[in-house]
């Protein structure tokens, strides 16, 4: 079997394609601003862990591009607001200007919105090619997580937590719904349209929320380590926003220890899956070592 990093590959060449198809649509200007943010790279990782997931349980992983793609549109419409001067009032992402400095305000939130409803769309198209009561359960772990119950809920608490120096219990609560949520996400609706039991899902909600825990400690010490070219946006921006990190609560050393201790908590979720799981327990790695 391809390591977890050639299964990753493959799976976001996938993904390219079907999102390059969907961007030579009707020619708007809304269009235009969508495609531009969700157009420029990135890791595609949410679908692509999603279509792994899938995998692991016998799907066929080109049926499932839609729901894929909603995803990462969902993930996209995040990342402009979030670039927003509301929010994080960022200029570059990936390497580029971000939304709203290309298309202004107005039309940066209007495409971040456009591409949280095209989600939904794309996502309910699966009622035509899987069992409708397993893409009706898939949408509502979608609208949870996505929203009040998941990723809006952590960025809300984002917002309150800047300027304020908050304890380490604060600052997982905030990225167990901003960071773990959409993660988790991913692999609890590739196991729901696989078919997966019960228990599957759940254990892989625990795995998701624990790797996204580690996959936000990775984000803080990049933001720390890392440079501009390699991560394709100002570095230090958490600093300048006065918002609280794990470098800045628990130093360098803490940071990268409890990044090791959630990928193993993480794994330990998913010690009794139903299916073989060293797919999944090589991700640990593959996070903790990212350098973007």
């Amino acid at each position: 079997m391809a390591n977890v990093e050639e299964i990753l590959a493959n799976k976001r060449i996938l993904l390219k394609t079907y999102l390059t198809d969907w961007s030579r649509g009707k020619g708007t200007l809304l269009r235009e601003a969508m495609s531009y943010t969700l157009g420029n790279g990135g890791k595609r990782l949410r679908p692509s862990l999603f279509l792994l997931t899938a995998d692991l349980y016998g799907k066929d992983s080109e049926n499932l591009l839609p729901f894929a793609a909603g995803l990462e549109m969902i993930h996209t419409y995040s990342l402009i607001h979030d670039d927003l001067p509301a929010m994080d009032n960022d200029a570059y992402r990936r390497g580029k200007p971000t939304n709203h400095k290309v298309y202004g305000e107005g039309q940066a939130i209007l495409a971040g919105d456009a591409l949280l409803s095209e989600a939904f769309y794309l996502m309910a198209s699966l009622k035509e090619t899987e069992p409708a009561e397993r893409v009706l359960d898939a949408l509502r772990y979608v609208a949870d997580y996505a929203g009040l119950g998941g990723m809006v809920y952590g960025q809300s608490l984002d917002l309150l937590g800047e300027g304020k120096m908050l304890t380490v219990d604060a600052l997982k609560e905030i990225h167990f719904y901003k960071t773990g949520a959409l993660l988790s996400l991913a692999f609890v609706c590739g196991a729901v349209l696989g078919g997966a039991p019960q228990k599957d899902v759940e254990a892989l909600d625990g795995f998701g929320r624990s790797l996204g825990l580690a996959f936000q400690i990775t984000d803080d010490i990049l933001d720390h380590e890392g440079t501009f070219a390699e991560l394709g946006k100002p570095i230090g921006s958490d600093e300048v926003n006065g918002k609280s990190t794990y470098i800045s609560l628990l130093g360098l050393a803490g940071a990268r220890a409890a990044g090791k201790q959630a990928v193993a908590e993480a794994i330990g979720e998913i010690a009794s899956l139903s299916v073989d799981s060293t797919v999944l327990r090589d991700l640990g790695k593959v996070v903790l070592n990212r350098k973007k």
